[in-house]
């Protein structure tokens, strides 16, 4: 027959021993032991972890002179904008872009049908006035030779007098009506005022242009311009007297020298530059109409310290870097001001001292007061 377990006084010793009140302070001791050992052993590895490596600079300040290079376009100095002075249906076009052209060169031709009436009639109003002052000066004339004979009286000789002069003036009125009539005739011919290229065909043949729309720009020979757009700092520097090297994109051994003529006064809403012109100093026949440029300046020198570009880092959105504590080798971030970004090094004007250390490499992970250590050959 099985023992009843439950019925002895087995379940009851073995709860007694398990709850025995000896064994607590041993388990609260064992537990205790357990959490001073794990609270050490963290503070222990921070205090073994090696300081961070990073490769270091030495800040030294020099003359610094920025040259800026952009790129532009060869324009002439002056481009003139050809249009009809009256209205019109294109009948012939003679030229395209590209074409040269010397002054008084005939460009296109409108409809003259107009303006060879209006020259008609111009002409038969002369004619009419000339016959009605042939009649009212013989008039005059015998009016004048019976006032000698007394035969007539003086009120008919004044009279007639009269009507000569006025007929000589209707004759005037209609020879000047008839030049300008032959004048306006001339603009259904549109001519080249000054030799030079072709830029812009702005009329078809059969289109019906209007008075002062431009029909053709034409570059007019002579003087050329460099023509870039430029971002607004960099006009607002003093680079007004400064000499502009251009060269010729294609073949740089082409030159030439420059100054700046003209500066936009406005910012251009599209792409934020402002565009300059750049009087180009006997260019050579390669820089011809179109040809792309690079116009480089260089800008006053202004001391400044010139680092690689990696030593540049970020706080809150400014330029930062990253500064040794000669006596702890603690880092610490300091704000500076850039003065210009080259592709492979950085010219800070301002926020740092000569002869102190920043950091170059390595800064990506650090935390202001962490120790570093220079690797071995960087600068000290």
């Amino acid at each position: 027959m099985r023992p009843d377990f439950y019925s002895s006084g087995f379940v009851v010793e073995r709860q007694r021993q398990w709850y025995d009140p000896s064994a607590v302070p041993k388990v609260l001791g064992l537990v205790l032991g357990l959490v001073l050992l794990a609270g050490c052993q963290p503070q222990k590895a921070a205090e073994q972890k090696p300081p961070a490596q990073v490769n270091a600079a030495k800040v030294e300040f020099t003359d610094y002179a920025q040259s800026v290079s952009v790129t532009g376009e060869i324009r002439a100095k002056i481009d003139s904008n050809l249009s009809f002075r009256v209205s019109g249906k294109v009948t012939e076009r003679l030229v395209d872009v590209g074409d040269h052209v010397a002054a008084g060169d005939v460009l296109a031709r409108i409809d003259p049908a107009q303006q060879q009436a209006d020259v008609a009639a111009s002409d038969a109003a002369v004619r009419s006035a000339e016959a009605q002052l042939r009649q009212t000066t013989s008039a005059f004339d015998r009016q004048k030779a019976l006032l000698a004979q007394g035969f007539t009286t003086r009120s008919a000789y004044d009279s007639a007098e009269e009507a000569q002069r006025t007929a000589q003036g209707s004759l005037d009125a209609a020879r000047a009506q008839l030049q300008t009539s032959r004048e306006t005739l001339s603009y259904t011919e549109l001519k080249a005022d000054a030799p030079g290229v072709v830029t812009a065909r702005n009329i078809e043949v059969g289109q019906v242009t209007q008075i002062a729309s431009t029909a053709f720009t034409v570059a007019v020979d002579g003087p050329r311009d460099a023509i870039f757009n430029v971002y607004e700092g960099l006009v607002t520097r003093n680079i007004g007297n400064q000499q502009i090297q251009i060269v010729l994109f294609d073949n740089p051994a082409v030159t030439a020298a420059g100054t700046i003529r003209e500066v936009s006064p406005t910012v251009d809403g599209a792409s934020g530059t402002v565009r300059v012109k750049v009087a180009v100093q006997n260019p050579a026949p390669e820089m011809a109409l179109g040809s792309v440029v690079i116009g480089t300046v260089k800008l006053p020198a202004v001391k400044a310290a010139v680092l690689p570009s990696s030593v540049l880092t970020s706080d809150n959105g400014k330029p930062a870097v990253w500064v040794i504590d000669p006596q702890t080798s603690a880092v610490g971030l300091r704000n500076v001001t850039v003065t210009a970004y080259e592709s492979l090094t950085v010219a800070i004007g301002g926020g740092l001292q000569a002869g102190e250390q920043v950091v170059t490499t390595g800064g990506t992970r650090l935390r202001p007061t962490e120790i570093v250590a220079i690797k071995s050959g960087d600068p000290s």
